[in-house]
């Protein structure tokens, strides 16, 4: 809002061109000695009063608060939600283009809300392309605008910030980040069901990788419950492709399958071509748990392409992992190692918990071939990286798989240390170093034989 006067000379010129006086402008809710004060600058005017005069001038709130032509908001709202459009169904470099001359035209405008919507744009874009930084800094800038918001208007870009540290191998911060927000919800009344879905779904794929299954699932079971109250059915849809990683830890291979057709059918039906890889994408690795090879395969492969189509670099790259580890179940080690090596050659972008998850299927190849100093070095590496990303359950897993091959070249002492850490990451099964659970704002009632139930000595 600007200042009083300049506000006061608005209302006044306003009031001139359309032939009305004090009183007739004042009527029936206020004074005519109201309007002659707010004209001569010497009070500041409220949003009710500005509204009601903004009425009686024909005018919008907007326009005789600032000044701005109600008319090049709503463009520029309209052009946002067209490059969340073109982002949803198109590739996320074209959508940042559009994001970063809407960007520009909020920020002269001052248009903050609009500012943070189309930095919030910009975050997502980079989550896409693999630029964990550069979406992170988007991220906290859309936060900062929204300071003054409630948090359930902050929910997307914390969300967001969340998910790039997640990807870049930083689980517990994920955690950490995502579970205040959710106790912050509860503890202030603000119990809106979006928002709650947003973040329980969000925070299931990090309790998986930390081997927290109790919280998971209890995390699934209350965005379950709030579903039929969400409005957005895209994000029905991604809570529903989180909540079948739930199912498949609890081995109710059938239930996170109709969970991911679910997902399946609405993100096909809205063109959300990045979700409905991501779909395809957790049903392959459904499907190879479960020990359908050749099924996996080709729901790995259309997630694939259809990120690759997309220019997301950095879930291609980690979708292959999953294919790869696959392609060596069949027996085709060479063309496994190859989607390996070009996933390894990007560094450190695609987040440590896939490259820990790459070194690893490496290892198994080179044992497999009988290179034992080649599979421990690839297991060594995968260590480091799964450590410093908190992925508890793969850790766990890696710590066995040294051993055993420590032990079978007698370095007795060396396999029982890595033994040892792989216990210790498995202490406490359900649980993570983050201190208590985060609290619930909704409980719904208890489901019978779930995981949660096995678990809840947590």
């Amino acid at each position: 809002m600007d200042e009083p006067g300049e506000i006061g000379r608005r209302v006044q010129r306003m009031r001139v061109e359309r032939g009305l006086t004090q009183k007739q402008l004042a009527h029936p809710s206020y004074t005519s000695a109201y309007v002659s004060t707010l004209e001569s600058g010497k009070v500041r005017p409220s949003e009710t009063a500005l509204r009601f005069l903004a009425g009686r001038l024909g005018t919008s709130y907007e326009e005789l608060a600032t000044g701005r032509p109600a008319h090049l908001a709503t463009e520029l709202r309209l052009a946002l939600t067209d490059a969340q459009r073109t982002l949803a169904t198109g590739a996320a470099d074209e959508a940042a283009v559009r994001y970063r001359g809407l960007l520009a035209e909020a920020e002269e405008l001052g248009l903050v809300p609009e500012q943070a919507q189309a930095r919030l744009g910009l975050g997502e874009c980079a989550l896409e392309s693999g630029e964990l930084p550069a979406a992170i800094g988007h991220f906290e800038e859309a936060e900062r605008l929204l300071a003054d918001e409630p948090l359930p208007r902050r929910a997307r870009p914390l969300r967001g910030r969340a998910v790039a540290h997640l990807l870049a191998g930083e689980l517990r911060y994920a955690c950490y980040l995502l579970e205040s927000a959710i106790d912050e919800l509860g503890a202030s009344g603000l119990a809106d069901p979006d928002a709650l879905v947003l973040l329980h779904a969000a925070v299931i794929g990090p309790y998986m990788d930390m081997g927290a299954h109790a919280r998971a699932a209890h995390s699934a079971e209350l965005a379950l419950a709030l579903a039929p109250q969400v409005s957005d059915p895209a994000l029905v849809a991604g809570m529903h492709r989180q909540v079948a990683r739930t199912f498949l830890a609890e081995g109710r291979m059938a239930d996170a399958d109709a969970s991911l057709a679910k997902a399946q059918a609405i993100y096909g039906h809205l063109q959300l071509r990045t979700d409905l890889a991501h779909c395809h994408w957790m049903r392959g690795y459904v499907l190879a748990q479960n020990g359908e090879l050749g099924t996996a395969e080709r729901e790995l492969r259309t997630a694939r392409d259809m990120l690759s189509a997309r220019r997301a670099g950095l879930y291609t790259a980690q979708v292959e992992v999953e294919l790869a580890d696959v392609l060596r179940r069949l027996g085709r080690h060479e063309e496994a190692a190859g989607l390996l090596a070009a996933l390894l050659e990007l560094g450190n972008s695609h987040g440590a918990v896939h490259a820990g998850g790459a070194h690893r299927l490496l290892g198994l190849m080179a044992e497999e071939r009988g290179e034992t100093e080649s599979a421990e070095e690839h297991y060594v590496q995968a260590l480091a990286l799964l450590e410093r990303s908190g992925a508890t359950g793969d850790l766990a897993d890696l710590c066995r798989l040294l051993g055993d091959l420590l032990r079978r070249t007698g370095r007795v002492e060396a396999a029982m240390d890595a033994y040892r850490t792989g216990l210790g990451h498995r202490a406490a099964p359900g649980t993570t170093t983050l201190g208590p659970a985060p609290s619930a704002a909704f409980r719904p009632a208890r489901v019978s034989g779930s995981r949660w139930d096995a678990d809840r000595a947590e």
